[in-house]
């Protein structure tokens, strides 16, 4: 994380500021002819420059003028320190419905504020890493369209390191299958489920994964409570997806064992699939690191491995 990417590399500190005690109007009087960087929010800060709350500039010039600004301030806002994170500034703004964030120091003491502008800019900045990183594209890119117009040369450079070890994954993948020959050449049906199984599973995975990404920011639940919650759903959606498959496959192939291993296996896909969609952006946000880094190509590979393994345990224990 560069010093740009931190609250400080955003901060702007020529704000509207007011004092504790000071009156609406001694204030609305020194505003005009001043020059500020953000005019939507004044700070109101006590002797020792710290910050005691914040007024939005709609509200201090519909305030009397005779009523001092403590009265018309939101006490003890939100803040933000220098080192903090970008998009947890951004984050912080959402939280809070604030219209710009106040950066503080350890005391306190008001250093600027992270303006609106700047907030967007964040928002955007993050939103295209994220849209990279779930397709495992490495940075390389400020904006969408540099990414979209550089060279050939440079986008295939960027894209290969995760493709290379999702054919890694591919091939264990593949050894995988070849474990299970025997079950293969007895039931040949077993092969018909590979695809679809792999599928859901995916697509059960990349939910998790879309939500963990940004909402870890925001949380701060346990990861006993997160892992529970998501692996409940994963669950919910496990159950109903098996029992419209069981009939399905029973059905189809007039199988019971065999539609009872589909179904297994989607229910274990769907558990597996959503924890590990939550629990790779997680480990990688405790690490430091991007939790978006944890999605895409990466939980890929481990989902799919997970779901043929699991798949073919169950398909092997019912089949015999």
């Amino acid at each position: 994380m560069t010093g740009a990417e931190t609250a400080a590399g955003h901060m702007v500190s020529r704000i509207p500021t007011a004092k504790s005690g000071e009156r609406v109007g001694a204030v609305r009087e020194r505003l005009p002819g001043a020059v500020f960087d953000v005019v939507e929010t004044v700070c109101v800060v006590d002797g020792a420059g710290v910050l005691r709350g914040t007024v939005r500039l709609a509200v201090l010039f519909a305030a009397p003028a005779g009523a001092r600004v403590e009265k018309v301030m939101v006490p003890a806002p939100a803040t933000v320190l220098p080192e903090t994170d970008q998009e947890r500034v951004a984050g912080t703004a959402l939280e809070h419905g604030l219209v710009a964030v106040p950066v503080v120091d350890a005391r306190g003491v008001l250093l600027g504020l992270v303006p609106p502008s700047a907030l967007l800019v964040i928002l955007r900045r993050e939103h295209v890493e994220d849209l990279q990183r779930f397709t495992g594209i490495l940075d390389g890119a400020e904006t969408a369209r540099e990414a979209l117009e550089s060279s050939p040369l440079r986008r295939a450079r960027h894209r290969l390191p995760w493709l290379l070890v999702g054919l890694a994954g591919s091939f264990f993948a593949t050894y995988l299958v070849t474990r299970f020959e025997r079950v293969l050449v007895d039931r040949v049906a077993v092969a018909f489920f590979v695809p679809g199984l792999v599928y859901m599973a995916d697509a059960i995975g990349t939910q998790s994964e879309a939500v963990a990404v940004r909402g870890l920011s925001f949380t701060n639940n346990s990861l006993r409570r997160l892992v529970t919650s998501e692996l409940l759903t994963g669950g919910l959606i496990g159950l109903v997806l098996s029992l419209l498959t069981f009939p399905a496959v029973l059905l189809a192939f007039g199988d019971p064992f065999l539609a009872g291993a589909v179904a297994l296996s989607l229910l274990a896909a769907g558990c597996s699939a959503a924890t590990v969609g939550l629990f790779f952006p997680w480990l990688l946000s405790r690490l430091g690191t991007d939790p978006a880094f944890g999605s895409g190509p990466l939980a890929t590979i481990f989902q799919d491995i997970f779901s043929l393994l699991v798949y073919f345990t169950v398909v092997a224990w019912l089949i015999r």
